[in-house]
């Protein structure tokens, strides 16, 4: 093996290590929940399930169903699946440098700024569609970048796209830009990629019309997306961060939203790089090649942001935006590459490559915490645990909850246990929910019930918030519908305390 081609092989190997460390050793979280307890469906009920969900098509949930018959639905196996994405994402990364015939230098860059991207790295380890949305909008790029230079690979490119646009909504936005690249420098191919983009449409139209069939029957996409937010100059510089972040991504409200003091410098640098290429004089293929990344990077985000504001929902999102991550990063490794003066070149990549290393310090020896919503998961196995069983033969421990975050978490790790059934309470004054989670739409596995709804001889009660106020107001509705607390249970956490609390209640006892 040359030397070149075993610096390519240790990129690779660094970019596997980061993607496999640690993958089982969190809990999943309510969307993937989600994933998991569709593709649990039975293959007549499963897209009817997902299509009420309306924001996501199809195809991840059928290859997690494939998946899981094969491995079953612990954690590891689970999180494998968006692993093996990622890893193949390498090979359409790989090919798209060498079809702009970037220089090795330039790959090397690139694919280190690939491989130690944080952003990447915490989406290929969830058991959601966006490393499938990655894999697939890069082999997108790359065929589209062999028609683009030598008008091959149409056929494959078509049959890539169908793929990618019933993976996410976001991979219409890269098949715009590709029509956008050849409008802008090639016209003659024009006629072929709308031709190209009406297959894609027309392939699309059976999920399209299941989804408008489901908004028909009631369900509402601003239950899905209302929360968002439309995106201003904060939302697109969090982005801008994303993307050249090494290492680190923010999981949770209680975490830095990016490592200033590495992201900045680093973007900052890579702007500064940029300018100076463009003062320059790159000769036509090199100009041709940056103009194209420069399309495949900024068309999506720029009709993201357009859509963001004039829909009647903002449909912005940083994670669905990661079909932008690779061009951009291989534009930043030309510019950052073609610095014509040697010592300015030396000192920018040498400040970004410690920029790197002073980042891998706190990744690889700050240990890894558990997140909030693992509690629900921890308080579940408590309940499993009791020694207590049910009170009579056949009647389950009610199991309550106040939120459909943590309903949703207590359901799925009970849902195999006949002995226990999950209910969400409603009309409690003062509870304040979370709109971005809420039961999935053509779910009855959890019954909803009022107050007056609680009749139990005993019962299980999760709910979460600051012990001083919460558990009051959760305790205090149940002790006013005759409930004595046995025993409780406080799972404490980063952001918040998780409570478990059994209460019984001898018969005829009075409420008030």
């Amino acid at each position: 093996m040359s030397r070149k081609s075993a610096i390519i092989v240790g990129v690779a190997a660094v970019y596997v290590a980061l993607r496999i460390a640690g993958i089982a050793e969190s809990c999943l979280w309510f969307d993937e929940i989600f994933g998991v307890h569709a593709a649990e469906h039975p293959w007549g009920e499963m897209f009817g399930f997902i299509a009420q969900d309306l924001i996501h098509p199809p195809l991840f949930y059928v290859v997690l169903k494939l998946w899981m018959a094969i491995g079953g639905d612990g954690v590891w196996w689970l999180r494998l699946l968006p692993v093996v994405f990622s890893v193949l994402a390498m090979f359409p990364f790989l090919q798209i440098c060498r079809e702009l015939k970037l220089r090795y230098f330039a790959v090397v860059v690139a694919f280190t700024l690939f491989a130690v991207n944080g952003a990447l790295i915490k989406y290929a380890q969830e058991v959601r569609m966006y490393s499938m949305l990655l894999f697939l909008s890069l082999m997108s790029v790359w065929l589209f970048t062999r028609y683009f230079v030598k008008g091959k690979s149409f056929v494959v490119l078509v049959i890539v796209n169908l793929l990618m646009v019933h993976t996410h909504y976001y991979g219409w936005l890269v098949v715009g830009a590709e029509i956008a690249a050849i409008a802008a420098f090639q016209r003659i191919k024009l006629r072929e990629t709308l031709l190209m983009a009406g297959i894609t449409a027309a392939g699309f139209l059976p999920w399209a019309w299941a989804v408008v069939s489901a908004a028909r029957g009631g369900a509402d996409v601003g239950q899905n997306i209302g929360w968002i937010e439309r995106p201003a100059v904060g939302a697109v510089a969090g982005l801008l961060l994303d993307v050249v972040e090494p290492f680190y991504f923010q999981l949770n409200s209680a975490e830095p939203a990016s490592i200033f003091v590495i992201s900045v410098p680093l973007l900052l640098l890579i702007g500064y790089a940029a300018i100076r290429y463009l003062q320059g004089s790159p000769n036509i293929d090199e100009k041709r090649n940056a103009y194209l990344l420069g399309i495949l990077t900024c068309v999506p985000v720029f009709a993201a942001l357009l859509l963001s504001w004039t829909l009647p929902h903002s449909v912005w999102g940083s994670r669905h935006l990661i079909v932008v991550f690779a061009p951009f990063l291989i534009l930043s490794a030309v510019f950052l590459t073609e610095l014509k003066n040697t010592i300015e070149r030396t000192l920018v990549l040498t400040l970004i490559g410690t920029g790197i290393l002073v980042s891998l310090v706190p990744f690889a020896f700050t240990p890894t915490q558990e997140q909030p919503w693992c509690k629900w998961e921890k308080a579940a196995q408590i309940i499993l645990s009791s020694e207590d069983g049910p009170i009579k033969q056949g009647e389950p421990v009610a199991v309550y909850g106040f939120e459909d975050l943590s309903v949703y978490h207590l359901w799925f790790a009970l849902r195999n246990n006949p002995n226990y059934r999950v209910y969400k309470v409603d009309g409690i004054d003062g509870l304040i929910e979370d709109k971005a989670y809420f039961l999935p739409r053509g779910f009855f596995n959890v019954e909803k019930v009022g107050l007056d709804g609680i009749d139990d001889e005993r019962l299980c009660a999760s709910f979460r918030g600051a012990e001083t106020a919460e558990q009051r107001l959760h305790v205090s509705v149940l002790s006013e519908r005759g409930y004595t607390e046995k025993r409780s249970e406080i799972l404490s956490g980063p952001v918040e305390k998780v409570f478990l609390v059994e209460f019984f209640r001898q018969p005829g006892a009075i409420t008030k």
